[in-house]
Protein backbone atom coordinates (compact mmCIF):
# COMPACT_ATOMS: atom_id res chain seq x y z
CA UNK A 1 0.00 0.00 0.00
CA UNK A 2 2.97 2.67 1.05
CA UNK A 3 4.57 1.57 -2.13
CA UNK A 4 1.41 2.28 -4.64
CA UNK A 5 0.46 5.29 -2.91
CA UNK A 6 3.17 7.51 -5.14
CA UNK A 7 1.95 6.20 -8.21
CA UNK A 8 -1.83 6.81 -7.40
CA UNK A 9 -0.83 10.24 -6.39
CA UNK A 10 1.25 11.08 -9.61
CA UNK A 11 -1.49 9.60 -12.18
CA UNK A 12 -4.25 12.06 -10.50
CA UNK A 13 -1.27 14.74 -10.94
CA UNK A 14 -0.99 14.00 -14.89
CA UNK A 15 -5.05 13.58 -14.73
CA UNK A 16 -5.95 17.15 -13.68
CA UNK A 17 -2.87 18.65 -15.53
CA UNK A 18 -4.51 17.20 -18.62
CA UNK A 19 -7.86 18.48 -17.86
CA UNK A 20 -6.10 22.36 -16.81
CA UNK A 21 -4.76 21.77 -20.67
CA UNK A 22 -8.01 21.00 -22.19
CA UNK A 23 -9.68 23.90 -20.73
CA UNK A 24 -6.57 26.35 -21.45
CA UNK A 25 -7.17 25.38 -24.94
CA UNK A 26 -10.59 26.38 -25.26
CA UNK A 27 -10.30 29.58 -23.53
CA UNK A 28 -7.29 30.61 -25.83
CA UNK A 29 -9.16 29.09 -29.09
CA UNK A 30 -12.93 30.91 -28.37
CA UNK A 31 -13.93 33.99 -30.66
CA UNK A 32 -13.56 37.37 -28.87
CA UNK A 33 -16.35 40.49 -29.33
CA UNK A 34 -14.75 42.56 -31.29
CA UNK A 35 -13.62 45.29 -29.30
CA UNK A 36 -14.52 49.25 -29.94
CA UNK A 37 -12.09 51.63 -31.98
CA UNK A 38 -10.59 54.32 -29.53
CA UNK A 39 -12.71 56.48 -31.58
CA UNK A 40 -15.62 55.05 -30.75
CA UNK A 41 -14.53 54.54 -27.36
CA UNK A 42 -13.84 58.59 -26.96
CA UNK A 43 -16.57 59.83 -29.14
CA UNK A 44 -19.09 62.07 -27.14
CA UNK A 45 -22.46 63.02 -28.80
CA UNK A 46 -22.10 66.49 -31.01
CA UNK A 47 -24.58 68.88 -31.07
CA UNK A 48 -25.10 71.76 -33.62
CA UNK A 49 -27.20 74.69 -33.89
CA UNK A 50 -27.27 76.20 -37.40
CA UNK A 51 -30.13 77.94 -39.50
CA UNK A 52 -32.44 75.13 -40.04
CA UNK A 53 -32.38 73.84 -37.16
CA UNK A 54 -30.25 71.56 -34.12
CA UNK A 55 -28.51 68.55 -35.79
CA UNK A 56 -27.38 65.64 -32.72
CA UNK A 57 -24.85 63.16 -33.80
CA UNK A 58 -24.84 60.36 -31.40
CA UNK A 59 -21.82 58.33 -33.40
CA UNK A 60 -18.77 59.22 -35.56
CA UNK A 61 -19.93 59.64 -39.01
CA UNK A 62 -18.93 56.61 -41.51
CA UNK A 63 -21.10 57.11 -44.84
CA UNK A 64 -21.53 60.76 -45.51
CA UNK A 65 -23.51 61.91 -48.28
CA UNK A 66 -22.46 65.32 -49.56
CA UNK A 67 -24.37 67.79 -51.48
CA UNK A 68 -22.23 70.84 -51.68
CA UNK A 69 -18.48 71.12 -53.50
CA UNK A 70 -17.81 73.31 -50.21
CA UNK A 71 -18.30 70.34 -48.34
CA UNK A 72 -16.27 67.52 -50.14
CA UNK A 73 -13.44 69.71 -50.18
CA UNK A 74 -13.63 69.81 -46.48
CA UNK A 75 -13.80 66.13 -45.77
CA UNK A 76 -10.63 65.94 -48.56
CA UNK A 77 -8.96 68.38 -46.12
CA UNK A 78 -9.52 66.25 -43.30
CA UNK A 79 -8.64 62.82 -44.72
CA UNK A 80 -12.38 61.78 -44.23
CA UNK A 81 -13.64 58.87 -47.06
CA UNK A 82 -16.93 60.46 -49.35
CA UNK A 83 -19.85 57.76 -49.62
CA UNK A 84 -21.86 59.36 -52.11
CA UNK A 85 -22.01 63.00 -53.50
CA UNK A 86 -23.43 65.24 -56.35
CA UNK A 87 -21.80 64.83 -59.55
CA UNK A 88 -23.30 67.22 -61.98
CA UNK A 89 -20.66 70.15 -61.42
CA UNK A 90 -17.61 68.76 -59.06
CA UNK A 91 -14.25 71.64 -59.84
CA UNK A 92 -11.14 70.50 -61.41
CA UNK A 93 -9.05 70.27 -58.18
CA UNK A 94 -11.77 67.38 -56.98
CA UNK A 95 -12.06 65.48 -60.28
CA UNK A 96 -11.11 61.93 -58.57
CA UNK A 97 -14.00 62.17 -56.28
CA UNK A 98 -16.45 62.55 -59.22
CA UNK A 99 -14.18 59.38 -60.94
CA UNK A 100 -14.12 57.46 -58.09
CA UNK A 101 -17.04 54.54 -59.21
CA UNK A 102 -17.48 53.66 -55.59
CA UNK A 103 -18.55 57.26 -54.56
CA UNK A 104 -22.33 56.69 -55.38
CA UNK A 105 -23.53 59.41 -57.53
CA UNK A 106 -26.58 61.65 -55.49
CA UNK A 107 -27.77 64.05 -58.28
CA UNK A 108 -27.32 67.69 -58.98
CA UNK A 109 -26.70 70.46 -56.93
CA UNK A 110 -29.74 72.24 -57.06
CA UNK A 111 -31.67 69.19 -57.11
CA UNK A 112 -30.24 66.10 -55.27
CA UNK A 113 -31.75 62.57 -56.03
CA UNK A 114 -33.58 61.90 -52.43
CA UNK A 115 -33.90 58.11 -53.78
CA UNK A 116 -30.09 57.60 -53.96
CA UNK A 117 -29.35 59.23 -50.52
CA UNK A 118 -32.17 56.82 -49.17
CA UNK A 119 -30.51 53.84 -50.84
CA UNK A 120 -26.94 55.34 -49.78
CA UNK A 121 -28.03 55.02 -46.09
CA UNK A 122 -25.85 57.71 -44.61
CA UNK A 123 -25.15 58.24 -41.16
CA UNK A 124 -24.71 61.88 -41.83
CA UNK A 125 -26.16 64.50 -44.38
CA UNK A 126 -23.95 67.85 -45.50
CA UNK A 127 -25.93 70.29 -47.34
CA UNK A 128 -26.47 74.17 -47.24
CA UNK A 129 -28.83 76.58 -48.25
CA UNK A 130 -29.00 75.94 -52.33
CA UNK A 131 -30.81 72.38 -50.83
CA UNK A 132 -32.62 73.88 -48.15
CA UNK A 133 -35.94 73.12 -49.10
CA UNK A 134 -35.03 69.24 -48.75
CA UNK A 135 -33.58 69.89 -45.17
CA UNK A 136 -36.81 68.10 -43.37
CA UNK A 137 -36.55 65.24 -45.61
CA UNK A 138 -33.19 64.73 -45.73
CA UNK A 139 -33.30 64.65 -41.52
CA UNK A 140 -35.53 61.84 -41.70
CA UNK A 141 -32.89 59.86 -43.60
CA UNK A 142 -29.88 60.58 -41.27
CA UNK A 143 -28.69 63.84 -38.87
CA UNK A 144 -28.16 66.32 -41.06
CA UNK A 145 -25.71 69.15 -41.32
CA UNK A 146 -26.87 72.82 -43.03
CA UNK A 147 -23.25 74.88 -43.62
CA UNK A 148 -24.38 78.68 -42.64
CA UNK A 149 -22.58 80.05 -45.48
CA UNK A 150 -24.27 82.97 -47.47
CA UNK A 151 -24.30 82.70 -50.59
CA UNK A 152 -25.37 86.08 -51.64
CA UNK A 153 -23.47 88.30 -49.25
CA UNK A 154 -20.22 86.74 -47.98
CA UNK A 155 -19.19 90.50 -46.90
CA UNK A 156 -19.40 89.75 -42.95
CA UNK A 157 -17.47 87.06 -41.32
CA UNK A 158 -16.63 84.85 -44.53
CA UNK A 159 -13.89 83.66 -43.74
CA UNK A 160 -14.32 82.97 -39.59
CA UNK A 161 -17.65 80.66 -40.87
CA UNK A 162 -15.41 78.62 -43.50
CA UNK A 163 -12.87 78.38 -40.82
CA UNK A 164 -16.04 77.54 -38.12
CA UNK A 165 -17.44 74.86 -39.95
CA UNK A 166 -13.88 73.12 -40.72
CA UNK A 167 -13.16 72.93 -36.74
CA UNK A 168 -16.86 71.96 -36.41
CA UNK A 169 -16.37 68.45 -38.66
CA UNK A 170 -12.84 68.03 -37.06
CA UNK A 171 -14.40 67.83 -34.13
CA UNK A 172 -17.33 65.38 -35.60
CA UNK A 173 -14.67 63.22 -36.92
CA UNK A 174 -12.06 63.08 -34.41
CA UNK A 175 -9.43 65.28 -36.92
CA UNK A 176 -9.48 67.93 -34.75
CA UNK A 177 -5.44 68.75 -35.13
CA UNK A 178 -5.65 68.30 -38.68
CA UNK A 179 -8.68 71.23 -38.81
CA UNK A 180 -6.66 73.80 -36.50
CA UNK A 181 -3.67 73.46 -38.78
CA UNK A 182 -6.02 73.93 -41.98
CA UNK A 183 -7.96 76.92 -40.24
CA UNK A 184 -3.81 78.18 -39.05
CA UNK A 185 -2.70 77.91 -42.84
CA UNK A 186 -5.92 79.63 -44.11
CA UNK A 187 -5.62 82.77 -41.69
CA UNK A 188 -1.61 82.81 -42.47
CA UNK A 189 -3.16 83.27 -46.56
CA UNK A 190 -5.64 85.85 -45.61
CA UNK A 191 -2.99 87.63 -43.70
CA UNK A 192 -0.69 87.69 -46.25
CA UNK A 193 -2.89 89.15 -48.99
CA UNK A 194 -3.55 91.61 -46.73
CA UNK A 195 -0.42 92.83 -46.62
CA UNK A 196 -0.36 93.05 -50.66
CA UNK A 197 -3.50 94.78 -50.59
CA UNK A 198 -2.89 97.50 -47.84
CA UNK A 199 -1.47 100.26 -49.17
CA UNK A 200 -1.97 99.31 -52.29
CA UNK A 201 -4.16 102.41 -54.52
CA UNK A 202 -5.50 99.67 -57.25
CA UNK A 203 -9.37 99.63 -57.01
CA UNK A 204 -11.02 96.57 -58.70
CA UNK A 205 -14.01 95.23 -60.24
CA UNK A 206 -15.17 91.61 -59.94
CA UNK A 207 -17.46 90.82 -63.26
CA UNK A 208 -18.99 87.68 -63.97
CA UNK A 209 -19.38 86.48 -67.76
CA UNK A 210 -22.53 84.24 -69.15
CA UNK A 211 -22.69 84.13 -72.17
CA UNK A 212 -21.52 87.53 -73.64
CA UNK A 213 -23.45 89.54 -70.82
CA UNK A 214 -22.08 90.84 -67.68
CA UNK A 215 -22.52 91.25 -63.99
CA UNK A 216 -20.57 93.04 -61.36
CA UNK A 217 -20.26 91.90 -57.61
CA UNK A 218 -19.73 94.89 -55.20
CA UNK A 219 -19.17 94.79 -51.23
CA UNK A 220 -22.68 93.35 -50.30
CA UNK A 221 -22.41 90.15 -52.78
CA UNK A 222 -21.66 86.38 -53.10
CA UNK A 223 -17.92 88.24 -53.25
CA UNK A 224 -17.97 90.78 -50.84
CA UNK A 225 -15.67 88.60 -48.82
CA UNK A 226 -12.45 89.69 -51.61
CA UNK A 227 -13.48 93.66 -50.67
CA UNK A 228 -14.12 92.68 -46.70
CA UNK A 229 -11.51 90.26 -45.57
CA UNK A 230 -8.77 90.52 -48.27
CA UNK A 231 -8.82 94.49 -48.43
CA UNK A 232 -9.14 94.83 -52.26
CA UNK A 233 -10.64 97.94 -52.92
CA UNK A 234 -14.24 98.47 -54.99
CA UNK A 235 -13.53 100.44 -58.13
CA UNK A 236 -17.80 100.71 -57.74
CA UNK A 237 -19.51 102.37 -54.72
CA UNK A 238 -23.08 100.14 -56.10
CA UNK A 239 -24.68 98.01 -53.53
CA UNK A 240 -26.44 95.29 -54.13
CA UNK A 241 -26.30 92.21 -52.66
CA UNK A 242 -26.76 88.94 -54.57
CA UNK A 243 -25.69 85.55 -55.87
CA UNK A 244 -25.45 86.39 -59.84
CA UNK A 245 -24.29 89.68 -59.38
CA UNK A 246 -25.83 92.95 -61.00
CA UNK A 247 -25.99 93.15 -65.02
CA UNK A 248 -24.23 95.64 -66.24
CA UNK A 249 -22.53 97.29 -69.58
CA UNK A 250 -19.10 97.57 -71.28
CA UNK A 251 -20.38 100.69 -70.57
CA UNK A 252 -20.80 100.52 -67.08
CA UNK A 253 -16.83 98.48 -66.79
CA UNK A 254 -15.36 101.73 -69.14
CA UNK A 255 -17.14 104.51 -66.81
CA UNK A 256 -15.87 102.26 -63.33
CA UNK A 257 -12.44 102.27 -65.10
CA UNK A 258 -10.75 99.37 -62.79
CA UNK A 259 -7.28 99.07 -62.21
CA UNK A 260 -8.06 95.50 -61.75
CA UNK A 261 -10.55 93.31 -63.58
CA UNK A 262 -11.24 89.74 -61.93
CA UNK A 263 -13.33 88.03 -64.71
CA UNK A 264 -15.40 84.91 -63.46
CA UNK A 265 -16.67 82.73 -66.19
CA UNK A 266 -19.92 81.20 -65.58
CA UNK A 267 -20.25 80.02 -69.02
CA UNK A 268 -16.97 77.67 -68.54
CA UNK A 269 -18.39 76.47 -65.47
CA UNK A 270 -21.93 75.74 -67.03
CA UNK A 271 -20.75 74.04 -70.42
CA UNK A 272 -17.61 72.42 -68.79
CA UNK A 273 -14.79 73.90 -71.07
CA UNK A 274 -11.94 75.90 -70.90
CA UNK A 275 -11.97 79.61 -69.50
CA UNK A 276 -12.53 82.26 -71.47
CA UNK A 277 -9.24 84.02 -72.74
CA UNK A 278 -8.39 88.49 -73.08
CA UNK A 279 -8.50 87.69 -76.82
CA UNK A 280 -12.46 86.26 -76.74
CA UNK A 281 -13.25 89.46 -74.15
CA UNK A 282 -12.09 92.15 -75.99
CA UNK A 283 -14.04 94.79 -77.07
CA UNK A 284 -13.40 98.63 -77.53
CA UNK A 285 -14.64 99.47 -74.15
CA UNK A 286 -13.33 97.20 -72.10
CA UNK A 287 -9.77 97.88 -74.26
CA UNK A 288 -10.25 101.48 -72.69
CA UNK A 289 -9.60 100.43 -69.42
CA UNK A 290 -6.92 101.24 -67.08
CA UNK A 291 -6.91 97.32 -66.22
CA UNK A 292 -6.72 96.11 -70.16
CA UNK A 293 -3.72 98.94 -70.51
CA UNK A 294 -1.95 97.65 -68.14
CA UNK A 295 -2.81 93.96 -68.56
CA UNK A 296 -4.88 93.34 -65.16
CA UNK A 297 -7.21 91.58 -66.27
CA UNK A 298 -7.52 87.93 -64.89
CA UNK A 299 -9.41 85.32 -65.73
CA UNK A 300 -9.88 83.52 -62.40
CA UNK A 301 -10.14 79.80 -61.24
CA UNK A 302 -14.01 79.82 -62.40
CA UNK A 303 -14.53 76.40 -60.51
CA UNK A 304 -12.86 77.76 -57.10
CA UNK A 305 -14.49 81.09 -57.42
CA UNK A 306 -18.63 79.95 -58.52
CA UNK A 307 -19.15 76.25 -57.72
CA UNK A 308 -17.26 76.49 -54.35
CA UNK A 309 -15.43 79.81 -52.85
CA UNK A 310 -16.18 78.68 -49.22
CA UNK A 311 -13.69 75.98 -48.61
CA UNK A 312 -9.87 75.73 -48.06
CA UNK A 313 -8.78 74.47 -51.13
CA UNK A 314 -11.38 77.15 -53.00
CA UNK A 315 -10.32 79.96 -50.54
CA UNK A 316 -6.36 79.13 -51.61
CA UNK A 317 -7.32 79.75 -55.11
CA UNK A 318 -9.14 82.68 -54.52
CA UNK A 319 -6.50 84.52 -52.65
CA UNK A 320 -4.01 83.56 -55.33
CA UNK A 321 -5.97 84.68 -58.07
CA UNK A 322 -6.07 88.32 -55.59
CA UNK A 323 -2.94 88.50 -55.99
CA UNK A 324 -2.09 88.29 -59.46
CA UNK A 325 -3.51 91.69 -59.98
CA UNK A 326 -0.88 93.52 -58.08
CA UNK A 327 1.89 91.67 -59.51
Amino acid sequence: MICNTPRLAIAVLLAAMAALQGCTDKVATAPRAPAASASEQAFTPVTIVHKLGTTVIQHRPQRVAVLDMNEVDFLDQLGVPVAGMVKDYVPHFLTRYKDDQAIRDLGAIVQPNLEHIHALQPDLVLMTSIQANHYKELSQIAPTLHFDVDYQNSESKHIEVVKQHLLTLGRIFGKEDVANLKAAELDAKVADARKVTLDRPEKALIVLHNNGAFSSFGVQSRYGFVFDALGVKPASSAIEAGLHGQPISSEFIQQANPDIIYVVDRTAVMEHRPVMTAEQMANPLLRQTKAWKNGRVVFVDADAWYITAASVTSLKRVIDDVLKGYQ
